[in-house]
C-alpha cells in the first residue's frame, strides 16, 4: 500500500489518543469527532446511563470500528514497518471493539455465563496473529486487560448515575483509581502493582462512598490462565467491608486483624481477620475511617508500611496481600489538628483520593439529574411499577420540597423519599438533616437568598472553622486579617466545628 494520506494519518493519530483516554471525560467526545468528522453522531457531552434507554447503543463507537477496520487491513504491512506504535494502537483499539460484545456476553462473577465462556480466546489469538503484533505483547495479558476495561466500564457506567459534570468527574476519578491517568504505563507494568496503593474516598454522608469502593475493588486486574482458558479469580467474595462507627474498638480490631483464643473476654476461639482472609486480588474497605481508635491507627500504619500485622494475642506475623480502601465524611485535616487522627497514617492513605459529590452539587450543575435519579431509584425499589411511581415522586417533590431543596442527606435521603412516597405518598425531611449548616449555606446560595456581605461572612466563618487561624484564613481567601476577624460570625462558628 502507498503511504498514508494526511487525512488517514490524522485519523489514526486520533484513534491512538482515543484508545487510551478516560472514557468518562468530555475529551472522549472531542476525539470521536476528530475520527469521524461529518459522520460523528451528536449526543451527550459525557457518557452516562439514560433512564429511558439503559441499553442505548454507543453509535460513535461502532462507527469508528467500521471506519478503522478496512484502513488497518490495507495499511498492515506498510504501517507495521513505518510507524509500529501507531499501527499497534490502531489494532489494539480495533480488537477491543471487536471482542467487546463477547466479553459483555460472558458476564461477571465466577458462576455467570455459560461453561467455557472464555473459549473465544482462541479466536482472539488467531486475530492477534493475523495482525502480526510484536512478540513484546503477550496476547493473554492484553486479553486480561481488555476484560478488565470492559468490566470496569460497565460497572461504573451502570452504577454511577447522572449526566451532570460532577457525576462525570466522579466516574472519571474512579477510572483513574483503577487504571491511573496513563493507561499505557498501566498496561506495561502498573497492572500488577495497583494493590500497593491505598485509596481514600471522601465526601458527605450519603453520597455513595461504599459504592465507589466496590467499583474499584471489583474492577481489579485478573490474570488469564491460557491452559485452563479461565481467569484466576473473578473477584467474587473479594470485598471485605468494615463499618468502624458501628463497632467498638475491640471488635474493629478483631474484625480487621483477627485474634487468638483468650485474647480478650469473649474470644472463645481463634479467628482470622479480614486482612488475613483477603486474597491478593481482594480489597479491605474501612468505612467511617475518621472514627478509628488511635491505638488501631498505629497498627494500621504498620500494615501499610510493612504489609504485615499481628492478630490480637498472637506474636506471629501475618501478611496482608490485598488492597486497602478507606472512606470518611470527616474533615481529616481538622481531626489531625485536634490530635484525633495521625498525620503519618493520613499521608500513607492519601496516595489516591476520590471525592464523591453531594446531590446538591449535581443538581446545581444540572437540575434534570433529579429526574434521572428518581427514575433509577424507582426501578430499584419498585421494579415494574417504576414508570408510574417516578412521575408521582417528582410531582410530590416539586409540590412540597421545591426545586431549591438542599437534600442534606444526599442520595440516601432521596432514596428514602422515593420509598416514603411509594408507601405513604408523603415524605418528611428530618429536622436534624435540614439543620446542617453547610447544606443550608448551599441551599441559600442556589436560591439566591444571600447578600454579598452575608455570603462573605458565612464563607469566612466556614474557612476559619477549618483553619482556627485568622492569618491562615486571610491567606487562603486573599483578605486582610482585620477583615477576616470582623467577618467571623461567632454564633455560627460552633455549628461549623466538627463537621
Amino acid at each position: 500500500m502507498a503511504s498514508l494520506s494526511p487525512a488517514q494519518r490524522a485519523l489514526l493519530q486520533a484513534v491512538s489518543e482515543l484508545a487510551y483516554c478516560n472514557p468518562f471525560l468530555p475529551e472522549r467526545v472531542v476525539l470521536e469527532r476528530a475520527v469521524l468528522g461529518a459522520e460523528f453522531h451528536e449526543g451527550e457531552p459525557v457518557w452516562s446511563q439514560s433512564v429511558e434507554d439503559p441499553e442505548r447503543p454507543r453509535e460513535n463507537v461502532w462507527r469508528i470500528a467500521a471506519k478503522l477496520e478496512p484502513l488497518v487491513e490495507q495499511a498492515r504491512g506498510h504501517l507495521q514497518e513505518q510507524d509500529p506504535p501507531l499501527y499497534e494502537d490502531a489494532v489494539l483499539h480495533l480488537l477491543y471493539q471487536r471482542y467487546y460484545p463477547k466479553f459483555f456476553e460472558a458476564g461477571f462473577g465466577a458462576q455467570s455465563g455459560k461453561p467455557g465462556r472464555w473459549r473465544f480466546y482462541q479466536e482472539f489469538v488467531a486475530d492477534w496473529n493475523h495482525f502480526g503484533l510484536p512478540a513484546a505483547h503477550d496476547p493473554s495479558h492484553i486479553f486480561a486487560c481488555f476484560r478488565q476495561i470492559q468490566r470496569a466500564f460497565e460497572q461504573v457506567f451502570r452504577d454511577i448515575i447522572g449526566s451532570s459534570m460532577p457525576a462525570a468527574r466522579l466516574r472519571a476519578s474512579i477510572w483513574q483509581s483503577i487504571f491511573t491517568h496513563d493507561m499505557r504505563r498501566y498496561r506495561r507494568t502498573l497492572y500488577a502493582r495497583m494493590g500497593e496503593f491505598a485509596t481514600l474516598i471522601t465526601g458527605p454522608s450519603g453520597t455513595g462512598k461504599e459504592l465507589v469502593a466496590r467499583e474499584i475493588a471489583q474492577s481489579r486486574y485478573v490474570p488469564f490462565d491460557v491452559q485452563r482458558l479461565s481467569f484466576a479469580d473473578d473477584g467474587a467474595g473479594s470485598f471485605f467491608p468494615i463499618n468502624i462507627s458501628a463497632l467498638s474498638p475491640t471488635l474493629v480490631e478483631s474484625e480487621l486483624f483477627g485474634h487468638r483464643r483468650g485474647a480478650f473476654t469473649g474470644a472463645v476461639g481463634d479467628r482470622k481477620g479480614w486482612l488475613e482472609m483477603c486474597p491478593e486480588l481482594g480489597s479491605v474497605f474501612l468505612d467511617e475511617l475518621g472514627d478509628l481508635d488511635p491505638a488501631i491507627q498505629v497498627k494500621l500504619l504498620r500494615v501499610i508500611e510493612t504489609r504485615t500485622f499481628h492478630p490480637v494475642g498472637d506474636t506471629a506475623a501475618r501478611q496482608f496481600r490485598g488492597k486497602l480502601i478507606t472512606a470518611t465524611n470527616r474533615d481529616l485535616g481538622a481531626s489531625m489538628k485536634k490530635g484525633l487522627f495521625r498525620e503519618d497514617l493520613y499521608y500513607r492513605l492519601c496516595s489516591d483520593q476520590v471525592v464523591t459529590p453531594s446531590l446538591a452539587a449535581q443538581l446545581s450543575d444540572s437540575p434534570g439529574v433529579l429526574r434521572e435519579l428518581v427514575f433509577y431509584m424507582s426501578r430499584r425499589v419498585a421494579g415494574a411499577e417504576a414508570e408510574e411511581l417516578a412521575p408521582e415522586v417528582m410531582d410530590w417533590i416539586t409540590g412540597n420540597l421545591g426545586s431549591d431543596y438542599a437534600w442534606p442527606g444526599n442520595y440516601r435521603e432521596l432514596e428514602q423519599c422515593v420509598k416514603n412516597v411509594l408507601i405513604r405518598r408523603n415524605y418528611r425531611p428530618s429536622d436534624s438533616a435540614a439543620a446542617d449548616p453547610i447544606e443550608a449555606l448551599a441551599g441559600d446560595l442556589r436560591a439566591g437568598r444571600l447578600t454579598a456581605d452575608e455570603l462573605l461572612a458565612r464563607y469566612v466563618t466556614l474557612v476559619y472553622s477549618r483553619t482556627g487561624s485568622y492569618e491562615e484564613t486571610a491567606r487562603r481567601l486573599g483578605l486582610d486579617r482585620r477583615t477576616v476577624k470582623a467577618k467571623v460570625d461567632t454564633a455560627l462558628l460552633e455549628s461549623y466545628r466538627g463537621l
